[in-house]
Order: C-alpha cells, then structure tokens, then sequence
C-alpha cells in the first residue's frame, strides 16, 4: 500500500514516518487506544496536557454532544509531569512513534518549569498549549494577544531541548498575526487550531448543561475554520504547521495539507472510531495512489 509513496514529514528537524498523530487531549498517552490500534503505524503521539503538578480539573458535567461535534471543558486534568516521565514515557517508547508533549501551565513560569524537567527526558517535541488562563493578567489568554504569544513563546525556547510546536488558539481576531508573533518568539512549529469556545444551554432547565457554563467545540462543525487559518497562515508563516480541527477520515487531513499543512492530528474522531487515526492515514494513501503522488510535498499548499 505505502510502495512508491514517501510520507515522511519534517517538524522542526525532527522526521516523521507520516503526517498522522494525535491530538491532545483526546488520546492520552495511548494505552487505551493500543487496544485496537497498532500505535507503531503513527507518525506520533500528542499526550494530553502536563503541567508542574496535577490538576484536578472542572467539576461535572463537562462534556456535552452539540450538532456536528463536542463542548468540553475538562479543565486539563492531567497526573502531572513527574508521573508522565515515569510512567507515560517508558510506555510509548515501546513503539516506533514519535512523542509530542502538549504543555500547559497558568503562568510563564509553570510553563518554563514543565519543558525544563522536560529538556533532558526521551521526548521528540514540545507542543505549548497557549490557550491555558494566565492568572497574572486577570484571566486573559496568552494565546490571545500578539505580545504575550512571543513572549511565552520566546522564554519557553530558552528552557527547551526539543523542538517547540505552539498550539494557537482560533479565539483571535487575526490568527495571522498571532502565528507571526509566535514565529518571532522562535517557535519550530505551529498547530492550529484549538478548541473554538461555546456554549449550549438545556432549555428544560434553562441552565447551561456544562458546569462551567462555556466549553472548547471540536469535531466536524470547526473543520472549515481550521481549514481556512491553516491557508492564511501558510502563506504569511514559513514554519511547518500541524491542521487539526474536525478531522474525521483521509479526505479531511487532504483538506487541511492542500491548505499548507505539513503534518494533521486527530482527535475528538478518536471518541466515536478509536480506528480513527489509522483509517485517516489509510485515507491519505488511497488518495495519493488515485492521482498518482509519490510525495506530500506533491500537493502540500497548492491551494
């Protein structure tokens, strides 16, 4: 199926064996999913986000079905950074995929201390997740606002071993120059995009149906929006971009790297086909043999 075909990616120096992986959050650190999937066939592994220490997350309910995707506002529970060397990386490195760490933290500092515990561990990439509430600044987004998206970007890369991904958030006015500011903090790569914030009420209760009243929307409704921020920035940014939003079969990862994607990750689809990432990279190949491809390079962007 793979003859001829070369699906080896670049992201910031690091090679991938194709451009599938997962997205954070929807994954874990695979142990479920090796269940029905052969986790060696992935070009990587995007873990849920680790922090300096666990948190505990929002309470219940924080997952909610809307039309054509999922709210969610987990919060970012997650075991910590101490746990994730110790248990999640030996895990992992029992298969022949890369490993992407998704970092969060609630101030610059919580950022700088995971990917400095981080630099000397057998990870591959660091994916900042700068969607996360900057407490000293009164709640407002790093990922948000130019300034503050090279300046996180820039202190992380100071700390950092490995090659650093910056996970942007669509909740912006110009995703364009957020992507800028990111590459002007030094960023290797990007991803785009994140959740889009929501909101679903219950009109029986008249209540919100998720206890902390907003939420993250993922899955097929965001797809034409992370599709159209992949082409904006591809042709203002030169950094190699990540596209994931919506992504449920090889069709849509196409989408997304005739926009200028160089490599596609795939999530809330995990949640209703755990085969998901593998039927996407079937997808991939059975439309580069239909016309012919030998390389992504072929029809990366040419849109």
């Amino acid at each position: 199926m793979y003859k001829d075909l070369n699906l080896e990616i670049d992201i910031g120096g690091v090679k991938l064996k194709n451009p599938v992986m997962t997205a954070s959050g929807t994954f874990g650190a695979g142990k479920e999913y090796s269940e029905f999937i052969d986790l060696n066939q992935l070009g990587a592994v995007v873990v849920k986000g680790i922090a300096t220490n666990p948190w505990i997350g929002n309470p219940p309910p924080r997952i909610a079905e809307t039309y054509g995707g999922m709210l969610n506002a987990i919060g970012l529970q997650n075991l910590g950074v101490e746990h994730f060397i110790n248990e999640d990386i030996p895990y992992l490195r029992k298969y022949d995929t890369k490993i992407v760490v998704n970092v969060i933290g609630k101030t610059m500092k919580e950022y700088c201390e995971v990917v400095e515990r981080l630099s000397d561990q057998d990870v591959d990439l660091i994916e900042l997740n700068i969607s996360c509430p900057n407490i000293k600044e009164g709640g407002v987004n790093f990922g948000t606002n130019c300034n503050s998206v090279e300046d996180v970007t820039r202190e992380v890369k100071k700390y950092a071993k490995q090659p650093v991904i910056v996970k942007l958030s669509p909740n912006v006015t110009d995703i364009v120059e957020i992507a800028k500011a990111a590459e002007s903090g030094g960023a290797d790569a990007l991803s785009l995009i994140n959740t889009i914030t929501g909101m679903v009420i219950d009109i029986n209760k008249r209540k919100p149906i998720l206890a902390n009243i907003t939420g993250g929307l993922s899955g097929p409704a965001i797809k034409p929006i992370g599709v159209r921020m992949v082409y904006e920035v591809h042709k203002k940014v030169k950094l190699p971009i990540v596209g994931m939003g919506g992504i449920m079969n090889g069709d849509d990862a196409i989408e997304y790297i005739l926009a200028g994607a160089t490599g596609v990750a795939v999530g809330t689809a995990n949640f209703v086909n755990p085969r998901a990432t593998i039927d996407v990279l079937e997808g991939i190949v059975n439309y580069c043999n239909k016309y012919g491809i030998k390389d992504l390079s072929e029809i990366r962007g040419i849109v």
